[in-house]
């Protein structure tokens, strides 16, 4: 285990911190792997290490009652979502839900991203200006992976606050003193009660009137001729609208801010729009929508040249293993021609990234329209805010000036 000085993890959650965690990322996946804690809580930032632990057999993602859940309230907890189960469990509800998430099934959706995209952007060409997460980053995915799950338009709105509150919650409890952390919960709470009625009425209704949706796919779908239960459906609702837009727009959002900050990469898409999807996975790697995830260790096993003893909790610090220069030369630039496989933006293992497909189509197609019908876009430095969550990362706010907007 590393005896190198290294940051507190709290530093993470400093507001100052949250514009480029880098850093401090690249300083705690040097010093990595250690413990916290009393050995409660290991810490892995390296590749290697981080990519060992999610495809661990011991790795349980079983972690309703560790310190990455201490902002979730006990109703929360009892909802849970097949993305905080093992198997078996895990095993049948992913297998429900993946048949709506195959490539080829994502494929045809590709036409109606494109269509929003434009809509999106056509709505912003007189004012000259783009706020890019509200106009475009949010919207997108929102509307797409609502459509899927068949919630009305009209619901869309309600979704922001709710989503935000339960991705909150999410977080990491260090650093964050404990009246924030009671706030925290009371809003996950309240989000998850309110998400569940919601979820509720409308599964009614689709049991009553089925229609061409994922909801009601979701509701006639057998496993060994077991079906999902309400709290099951309940659950997945919520997991596949709040994780289904949430990091999305966290990714578009990081992948156009980069290429606003490096005209040079910009401009090879412009040229190229078919670099689009190197972007995306350029902007994986680089400043990852998710920062970070967890696992239990059942039983102990062997992080790096740590041990974790059974019960402890490993913190996996992906952001960092994005920029471990033993994978990725060079791995503070940004430059799209390096073919940026082999990241772990999407975790990996049986938990790896259901919505993989959807959220790299999202995003290559709102970077590649970005790129190619916007000209001569600038960011407003003053108007760039990032969002207070620091594992979901990505700006709150940017305002973006272009000259015209090119027919689509």
């Amino acid at each position: 285990m590393s005896t190198l000085e290294r940051p507190a993890l709290g530093v993470l959650a400093d507001p100052a911190t949250l514009p480029d965690p880098y850093p401090v990322l690249a300083a705690l996946r040097e010093a990595s792997p250690f413990a916290e804690f009393n050995g409660k809580l290991i810490v892995a930032g390296r590749h290697a290490d981080c990519s060992a632990v999610l495809r661990h057999p011991n790795a349980s993602s079983e972690r309703n009652q560790s310190l990455l859940a201490a902002g979730a309230s006990r109703r929360v907890r009892d909802r849970p979502s097949f993305l905080s189960l093992d198997p078996p469990d895990h095993t049948r509800l992913r297998r429900l839900v993946s048949k709506a998430f195959t490539p080829r099934m994502i494929a045809r959706l590709e036409p109606r991203i494109r269509a929003i995209t434009g809509e999106l952007l056509a709505a912003a060409a007189d004012a000259g200006e783009l706020e890019l997460v509200s106009q475009l980053a949010y919207p997108l995915p929102v509307r797409i992976i609502s459509e899927m799950l068949g919630v009305p338009i009209e619901d869309h709105p309600r979704f922001a606050g709710w989503s935000a509150g339960l991705a909150h919650s999410l977080q990491p409890g260090f650093g964050i003193d404990s009246d924030a952390v009671q706030s925290r919960a009371e809003a996950a709470q309240t989000a998850s009660d309110e998400f569940a009625e919601y979820f509720r009425a409308l599964i009614a209704v689709r049991r009553a009137r089925p229609a061409q949706d994922l909801l009601s796919d979701l509701i006639r779908a057998e496993d060994n001729g077991e079906m999902l239960t309400e709290n099951e459906l309940i659950a997945t609702c919520v997991l596949l609208l709040v994780a289904g837009h949430e990091t999305t727009v966290g990714l578009i959002s990081n992948a156009i801010l980069a290429l606003l900050r490096h005209p040079d990469q910009l401009a090879l898409i412009r040229a190229r729009p078919d670099l689009a999807a190197d972007a995306v996975e350029e902007t994986l790697r680089f400043d990852a929508p998710v920062q970070m995830t967890a696992r239990v260790a059942r039983g102990g096993m062997q992080v790096g040249s740590a041990q974790a003893p059974d019960g402890a909790l490993v913190l996996l610090l992906l952001a960092a293993t994005g920029r471990d220069p033993q994978v990725f030369p060079d791995p503070d630039v940004f430059d799209l021609r390096r073919g940026a496989t082999g990241h772990l933006a999407f975790a990996a293992g049986p938990h790896f990234c259901l919505g993989a497909p959807l959220a790299r189509l999202e995003a290559t197609t709102a970077v590649r329209a970005f790129a190619t019908r916007l000209t001569r876009p600038e960011l407003d430095v003053d108007s760039l805010a990032y969002k207070p969550n620091f594992n979901l990362r990505g700006p709150a706010r940017m305002v973006v000036r272009f000259a015209h907007l090119a027919g689509g």
